[in-house]
This record gives C-alpha cells, sequence and structure tokens, in this order.
C-alpha cells in the first residue's frame, strides 16, 4: 500500500509538490503522467527518502514519513531497503560486473554471504534474462541490459516497492514491450526479491502515454504539482 496525504515541497520560491493527496494498492503499477515540470521526479524522490519535503505525510512498504527535517539514517536505511530505485540514468558501477552490482548492496548494507547474494543474483539475472551476461561490465551492454541488471539490483535486496524514472526513455521501440512484460511480472510476483515471490508495487515516472496504459493498473496525472487524477 502507499498513501500520500497533503505532500509539499518548494525548491526556494518554487512550490513543486503541492497538496499531494494519492492512493495505491499492494501489488499496483502505478504510471505517473504529466509534463515536464510537473513534479513527478521530486515525488518519485520523495516516495524514497531521497528528498525531504517540507509538509504532509506518506505511508510506503509499511513505513511512514512526515514532513520536515529528513528521517535519520537508520530509519533511511530500512526504507531504502523496502523500497528501491531504478533511476534514469541507471548508475550501475562502471568497474563491477553484471553480478557484483546486483550482490554489492546484499553484501555490505545487508550482510548477506557472498555465496548467498550470489546465489540469489544468479537467479535475478536469470528471471531478466541476463544470466548469460552475469561477468559482464556496463561499458559493454545494451541500454536494455544495463536496465535488466539494475531491476535487478533493486529487489535484489527484498524491495516490496520499485520506483522507476522513465524506464523506456533510453530504449528502441522494439524494446518497451520487453520492459512491459517484465514490469508486469514483477507486480505478479514472478520475479521472487530475497523476501520470496510476493508481488512489487510499481511506481513509474513515464511521458510514454501508450507504455503507461499497457502496464498501469492506477494512473496519476499530474499538473502544476498536483494529481489531477
Amino acid at each position: 500500500m502507499i498513501r500520500i496525504r497533503g505532500l509539499r515541497k518548494s525548491f526556494g520560491a518554487a512550490r513543486v509538490l503541492d497538496d499531494v493527496h494519492a492512493e495505491a494498492p499492494a501489488g499496483a503499477i502505478v504510471a505517473v503522467l504529466g509534463p515536464s515540470g510537473s513534479g513527478k521526479s521530486t515525488l518519485l524522490r520523495c516516495l524514497n527518502g531521497l528528498t525531504p519535503f517540507d509538509a504532509g505525510e506518506l505511508e510506503i512498504a509499511g513505513h511512514r514519513l512526515a514532513g520536515g527535517a529528513a528521517p535519520p539514517a537508520e530509519k533511511l536505511l530500512a526504507l531504502r531497503a523496502a523500497v528501491g530505485m531504478v533511476f534514469q540514468e541507471l548508475h550501475l558501477f562502471p568497474h563491477l560486473t553484471a553480478l557484483e552490482n546486483v550482490t554489492l548492496a546484499p553484501r555490505v548494507v545487508g550482510k548477506v554471504s557472498r555465496v548467498e547474494a550470489e546465489r540469489h543474483a544468479r537467479s535475478l539475472l536469470d528471471h531478466v534474462g541476463m544470466a548469460d551476461r552475469a561477468d559482464a561490465r556496463p561499458a559493454s551492454l545494451s541500454g536494455g541490459q544495463k536496465q535488466r541488471i539494475a531491476i535487478a539490483r533493486a529487489v535484489a535486496q527484498g524491495a516490496r516497492v520499485l520506483l522507476m524514472d522513465e524506464p523506456t526513455s533510453a530504449l528502441d521501440e522494439s524494446l518497451r514491450g520487453d520492459v512491459a512484460e517484465l514490469l508486469k511480472k514483477l507486480a505478479r510476483g514472478e520475479i521472487a526479491s530475497s523476501t520470496g515471490g510476493e508481488p512489487l508495487t510499481l511506481v513509474v515516472v513515464t511521458h510514454d502515454e501508450s507504455f503507461a496504459k499497457e502496464i498501469a493498473t492506477v494512473t496519476w496525472r499530474m499538473a502544476q504539482g498536483r494529481i489531477r487524477g
């Protein structure tokens, strides 16, 4: 479940989020639509605690955040283990292989053994169609391949919610259908995180109306810092 109540966020004199209210049930695929500057990416970052907000409150993956000062580091760490994020730029570590990118957080943050982290990472890479590229570094991979690794990395710690910023922006038209099917599998729990085969809730920021129509079970359409429908 995601529940947002009265979220407000300003950068200087510019109010980017203005009394945002929204809900989505567990297992939903939420498409966040709207023009550039409408607050979509800021909302996504608030959901993961990357951007503290000024007022309001939100509940996500069993965690609660309130407006004002940023939460303590321990709370943010727990939140980000439950709420994964795939950035538009993907941010894979270039000096690590695909397998190492996926295992890094479970080993370092989750204190999972190397053997167990690699076992689960190989399963995730297999699910996203990247088992044969486990030893490849990002520079040798296509945009679509890197995105699949970023998704595997985001859910490797046991995420219950996955946030994605413009997942089709760098992809050819022919690959968008593959991404859509992958996200649907995640939402159905067919790609298991470390917590088991529970369905994930996805929040996907996109400019692509046709992609949103294909994947979304819930739509948040933003304009002037508010969700209008």
